[in-house]
């Protein structure tokens, strides 16, 4: 009895330890491919950045692609827009991808890839395809304009994340959260609710 309690609490110890050596790989491909970009980002970077030793990293995810994919892994927890006052998504939308670009590096660095690689502009239309689509689709007044509209409304908010956490242009990253959401709301608002120009 005691045996088993030793290996139930020994495989404990061990799983802790991996789960452990994972967060700390994550945290450290997230930095760096925000930092460096998918190509310029090195399995060798980041297990030193992770204080691990790089074949740690292949071992738990394969190659700098499973790496990638898991680290930049995004869940946007859209609002529900059903129950808001429909002259509030716009509000909704942008005062949520604030939250996210300002609580989560995994955003930036997607972008960063993105905007200069295949894989990570191909999660960023995943992204885009099976979160942000079906918002669209429930709110603006023609289904079949939801692509149109969720595209235009991603122009503006990947538009401010560029400029504001990528680029860094001064006047960007100087106004203030009350004055993004009130210049950007009713744009991102008549893309995707206004009848057809």
């Amino acid at each position: 009895m005691n045996g088993s309690n030793s290996a139930d609490s020994g495989s404990t110890s061990v799983r802790r330890r991996s789960d452990a050596t994972r967060t700390a790989i994550l945290a450290a491909a997230r930095e760096r491919f925000a930092a460096d970009g998918y190509e310029r980002a090195t399995i060798r970077a980041i297990a030193k950045d992770a204080r691990i030793d790089p074949s740690m990293v292949m071992r738990y995810y394969g190659n700098k692609e499973g790496l990638f994919a898991a680290a930049v892994s995004v869940e946007l927890e859209l609002p529900e827009l059903g129950s808001l006052p429909r002259h509030d998504i716009g509000r909704a939308l942008v005062s949520r991808f604030l939250d996210l670009w300002e609580e989560n590096e995994v955003l930036t660095a997607l972008l960063r890839v993105g905007a200069t690689n295949q894989a990570g502009a191909e999660r960023m239309q995943g992204i885009f395809r099976e979160q942000v689509m079906p918002v669209a689709l429930r709110v603006c007044p023609d289904p079949e304009q939801a692509p149109a509209r969720a595209a235009l409304a991603a122009t503006q908010l990947l538009g401010l994340a560029l400029t504001r956490y990528v680029l860094r242009f001064p006047p960007t990253v100087a106004l203030a959260r009350e004055e993004i959401v009130a210049w950007l709301a009713p744009t991102v608002q008549r893309y995707l609710t206004a009848t057809s120009p």
